[in-house]
């Protein structure tokens, strides 16, 4: 087991009761609570299923700390209603590029839809390519591009959502994204960055 997980499991069960604590958009819906802890045959059969393997700490997460639930915006979405993106390409320089659910035989890198934020907004996780493991937030519709956590995977992703909640910061102000996402001339469209 991840030695994180540990950790994050303390820090999610003090959260609701930090006296200083930020609103988290959407936490009325998921109320600071986790779904069950999903089994390896679980997880296996989910990547059998779609062809995928998940990231490692994304994976952990499901395995020890829970399947579904406390999160950023409306929280995880529970495995079985996870869908498999593709990132559309870009229609030239400085196009953004938004998401598609990924069909047979479809080019691009993969990633996996897995934390609800509402409209055409999207929270995925790298499965295939350069991004893989890395957290990514983006819009199905490609009205603003993809932006790149710096957190170097899912569980350290989760973490520091965690801590700006605790530590009563505006979620929308986390500047947590990638050092040239955040020198971007388009950046004021980029999404919230967690």
């Amino acid at each position: 087991m991840d030695s994180r997980i540990p950790r994050v499991r303390r820090k999610l069960a003090a959260a609701p009761f930090q006296p200083l604590r930020s609103h988290s958009f959407g936490e009325e819906q998921h109320q600071f609570r986790l779904g069950p802890q999903l089994t390896e045959a679980r997880i296996a059969e989910f990547e059998s299923e779609h062809a995928i393997a998940l990231p490692g700490p994304y994976r952990q997460f499901l395995q020890h700390v829970g399947g579904s639930g406390a999160g950023p915006f409306y929280g995880l979405k529970p495995l079985e209603k996870c869908t498999v993106l593709v990132m559309q390409p870009s229609l030239g320089a400085g196009t953004p590029r938004g998401f598609d659910e990924a069909g047979l035989g479809e080019e691009g890198d993969l990633f996996l839809h897995i934390i609800e934020m509402g409209c055409t907004d999207v929270c995925v996780v790298g499965l295939t390519g350069p991004l893989t493991g890395r957290v990514v937030i983006g819009n199905s519709d490609a009205y603003w591009g993809p932006n790149v956590s710096s957190a170097d995977d899912f569980l350290a992703w989760y973490e520091r959502w965690l801590d700006h909640m605790t530590a009563g910061r505006d979620n929308r102000a986390l500047e947590l994204t990638s050092p040239h996402l955040r020198s971007h001339p388009n950046r004021h469209r980029l999404a919230p960055k967690i």
